[in-house]
This record gives structure tokens, C-alpha cells and sequence, in this order.
């Protein structure tokens, strides 16, 4: 008899276990390394969360951004206000609900995201062009279009 590994699901084959597995761990070493590349100790963790967040929805409340990072309202409140010293986001009364104030990018709030996509784009570039054959690319790129299925509905 063989004998399920622990935590995994009957029917589930042991290369597909194994697959998720090790994508998962990759993945995350992966964002942690892209993480580190554009870090320069300037801000939180949650603060570039939170800022990249704006970046990426636009303008949105406190509220909405505490939701949507799954933090306390009074957590975000502390990060947006340390952003906000820092001149990277703008609040300003919402034109719906004047009681609630709407926080966007400043300036240079947006160059601050921007610069931090491109060192990474630039790093993982590099990357693959150093530690990668030609072929070993079109591999990683042809792996890329398979695991874009799992992105699908």
C-alpha cells in the first residue's frame, strides 16, 4: 500500500504534489530577491506594499486599502502617514463622500515605483541573461506560457 505524504489530497498525483510544491518555494524566493533589489531601507515593508497598491489601483481610501491588504484600518492609517511625510501620496477629500479623504501618488511618489519596477525588471533580466543559455530562455519562457493557464479562470 502506498501511503498518501502527509497534507496532500487523494487524487492528486505525486508530480503534481511535487510540482506545486517547488513552484511555490521558488516563487517565493523569487519575490523575496525581487524584493530586495529595489529595498533601500527607506521604507517598510508595508509601506511599499501600500504604495505600490495605489500604484497599481489608483486613487482609493484608507479604508479600501486596509481590505485589500488585510491589515486594520488604524495599521494603515500609521503606514499612510509615514508615506505621506515622506511626500509619496497625496490625500484629499473624496468627490462622492467628502467625509472620507482619497489617497493617490504624488510625484514623486510615482517615480519612487517606477525606479523600483525598473531595477527589478533590469535585475531579472540580467539575470537570465547571465546564469541562462539561449535555449535555457526559450525553456523558462515556454514553462511561462504553461503556467500562465494557472492565472486562467
Amino acid at each position: 500500500m502506498d501511503a498518501q505524504p502527509t497534507g496532500s489530497s487523494e487524487g492528486i498525483s505525486e508530480s503534481a504534489a511535487r510540482a506545486a510544491r517547488d513552484l511555490r518555494v521558488v516563487f517565493s524566493r523569487l519575490r523575496r530577491r525581487l524584493r530586495e533589489v529595489a529595498e533601500d531601507d527607506q521604507l517598510t515593508p508595508p509601506q511599499v506594499s501600500a504604495l505600490t497598491l495605489v500604484a497599481k489601483h489608483g486613487a482609493a481610501t484608507a479604508g479600501a486599502l486596509a481590505n485589500a491588504e488585510g491589515v486594520r484600518p488604524q495599521s494603515m492609517a500609521t503606514t499612510l502617514a509615514a508615506l505621506d511625510r515622506q511626500d509619496l501620496i497625496r490625500r484629499s477629500p473624496d468627490p462622492d463622500d467628502g467625509r472620507r479623504r482619497v489617497v493617490t501618488l504624488t510625484e514623486a511618489g510615482r517615480l519612487r515605483v517606477e525606479g523600483d519596477r525598473q531595477a527589478r525588471e533590469e535585475w531579472l533580466a540580467r539575470a537570465l541573461q547571465d546564469r541562462y543559455t539561449e535555449d535555457e530562455r526559450r525553456t523558462v519562457l515556454e514553462g511561462l506560457t504553461l503556467l500562465e493557464r494557472l492565472t486562467e479562470p
